[in-house]
């Protein structure tokens, strides 16, 4: 049971028409999203920060900041996270080999150099403590300029704060990506745990 029940759609119409994004993203408003109407400004930023952090302004594709925000969200444990991430991905043309392949990336021919080195940053800078270190900053300068780094990290970030969120809140997981997380991570022990 979530510590704070979501309210029900359209119960802040300003809201209600920002979240429309999520009809693409994930093909419904998410249930934190729906929790955070309780505070409207709270919902209204968060929602324009998403949309801000998932505009793609270079090389980065839609495709692969779920992947990140996947990688990220396993890092922190947040199963709810993880779940929506993989729907995402998946709606934004991630293969069923690739979400499958995501834990093997560093050596999975599904993934490129530029993509390994992505990767290897959102894991270390999701890790608490943070685990960026100069290695993998010098590998990400390799492969990705610094606005495309500041997209990576904008990912990281974001999850960072839905990963907080989720997990104490306990929000509640909407069937489509329930289905998407057993599809896909379920060989890897997800489960739903507190997001019932």
């Amino acid at each position: 049971m979530p510590l704070v029940a979501p309210l029900a759609k359209g119960s802040s119409p300003d809201v209600d028409e920002l979240a429309r994004f999520f009809d693409e993203t994930l093909g419904f408003t998410p249930n934190s999203v729906l929790t955070m109407q309780r505070r409207p400004a709270i919902a209204r930023a968060f929602i324009n920060l998403n949309k801000a952090v998932m505009a793609n302004e270079g090389r980065l594709t839609a495709e692969q900041k779920r992947l990140i925000g996947l990688l990220a969200s396993s890092v922190a444990g947040c199963r709810y996270c993880e779940a929506h991430t993989t729907l995402a991905a998946g709606r934004y043309g991630a293969s069923k080999e690739r979400l499958e392949a995501i834990w093997d990336y560093r050596t999975s021919a599904a993934f490129s150099e530029a993509e390994r080195a992505a990767f290897d940053f959102a894991i270390a800078a999701a890790s608490v403590p943070n685990a960026v270190t100069e290695d993998i900053a010098a590998g990400l300068k390799r492969h990705w300029d610094e606005g495309e780094i500041v997209e990576i990290l904008g990912v990281v970030a974001l999850f960072g704060f839905l990963n907080r969120w989720n997990d104490s809140m306990g929000t509640t997981l909407e069937s489509g990506a329930e289905e998407a997380a057993k599809l896909h991570l379920a060989r890897r022990g997800w489960t739903r745990g507190k997001h019932l």
